[in-house]
């Protein structure tokens, strides 16, 4: 076959460093519309960027080309420099060392907007830490609670 195609669907997520409320919402969605350029700058599609104070989620067609690693290093790297320099109050933020990258079915990708769409109602009664715990769960990915956090 000549050509080469894909299509896979990641639903990213990580938190500030020590999960820090810093990104309020004047900043948050500046920050968000920065991780969606940065996503598209790296050859992939950011369907959807959102998140609350302490944290982000993403939904991302990755590049056939790029590593999940890859994509998340450069634009956690892109968007914690442009923090820095765009918002004098934070500079010294950094996102936390980890990242969690889920594999979503297309038929899936409805349901993942929502979900990103609905944080700021979701996190009223969840705290990040209890919705990443049910994801590792749902993924069936076996953590160990010492190093999950930083």
């Amino acid at each position: 076959m000549p050509q080469s195609l894909s299509n896979i669907l990641i639903h990213l997520i990580w938190s500030t460093k020590d999960r820090h409320p810093c990104l309020a919402p004047g900043i948050r969605e500046k920050t968000h519309a920065f991780l969606a350029g940065a996503v598209r700058h790296c050859d992939c599609e950011a369907y959807r960027v959102g998140g609350v104070a302490d944290h982000v989620h993403l939904a991302v067609r990755l590049s056939r080309t790029l590593s999940v690693a890859d994509l998340v290093k450069e634009i956690k790297t892109a968007s914690s420099k442009w923090i820095k320099a765009h918002h004098p109050a934070l500079t010294d933020f950094s996102w936390q060392l980890g990242y969690g990258a889920f594999s979503v079915g297309m038929s899936q990708k409805d349901a993942l907007l929502h979900y990103i769409d609905t944080q700021e109602e979701h996190h009223k009664t969840r705290t990040f830490q209890d919705e990443y715990r049910d994801l590792l769960k749902k993924y069936g990915i076996d953590y160990n609670e010492h190093y999950v956090w930083d």
